[in-house]
């Protein structure tokens, strides 16, 4: 666990893909999405919330604080970073921001940890997972002193694209390796979009339990 950094689960989204509803509640082995995304990332992390709008109510049953978005129009991830980093800011005592979405329930279990290394090498830099040569930009610690700036592009210049906003920021990328399982190479950053991706993800599971 690291001790500098506050976590926050991005569950705000909308699935049309999956039918509308949310995500993170669908059933994944004997628990929910949500479940195994926060099991991943409460270990290595400080504290931990959830960002989602609407109702708290439904999400309930993790026992995480619901962060709703802080700017209105439902502007998507980069909202919900931003809403975590507001409330990192004044809830804790921490310094950065690690932000997971909550449709990826087998992202590593050193991400924090190797995220902050990365960042000891480029101080106030972004840093990003990466892996099959693709980024990942939900999947970032961000440092909390970019709350002003990142709520100037959100509102002021209108822009919602997280990857926008990391290239002028600077950011730094952090390789991670596939999964293996069995004769397979799984993307640990697999996100759940559809119901085949959900049938795929209940294959992982079963083949990764001991």
């Amino acid at each position: 666990m690291d001790r500098n950094v506050a976590g926050i689960i991005l569950a705000g989204g909308k699935s049309r893909r999956m039918g509308g509803g949310d995500k993170p509640l669908l059933s994944l082995g004997k628990a929910r999405m949500i479940d195994h995304v926060a099991a991943r990332l409460k270990p290595q992390v400080a504290t931990l919330g959830l960002n989602a709008n609407g109702d708290p109510a439904r999400f309930a049953g993790t026992g995480l604080p619901v962060i709703e978005d802080t700017v209105p129009g439902h502007a998507g991830p980069l909202a919900g970073i931003l809403a975590g980093l507001e409330w990192a800011a004044k809830q804790t005592t921490c310094r950065w921001l690690m932000s997971a979405a909550g449709d990826t329930p087998f992202f590593p279990d050193t991400l924090v940890e190797r995220l902050a290394a990365a960042t000891r090498e480029r101080p106030g830099a972004i840093a990003v997972a990466s892996s099959g040569g693709r980024w990942h930009p939900t999947f970032a610690l961000w440092p909390l002193g970019l709350r002003d700036t990142l709520r100037h592009f959100l509102v002021d210049e209108d822009n919602r694209r997280v990857s926008a906003f990391m290239e002028r920021q600077g950011y730094v990328e952090v390789e991670f390796p596939m999964i293996e399982a069995g004769s397979q190479k799984i993307d640990p950053f697999f996100n759940v979009n559809t119901p085949d991706d959900l049938a795929a993800a209940e294959r992982l599971l079963q083949s990764l339990r001991p």
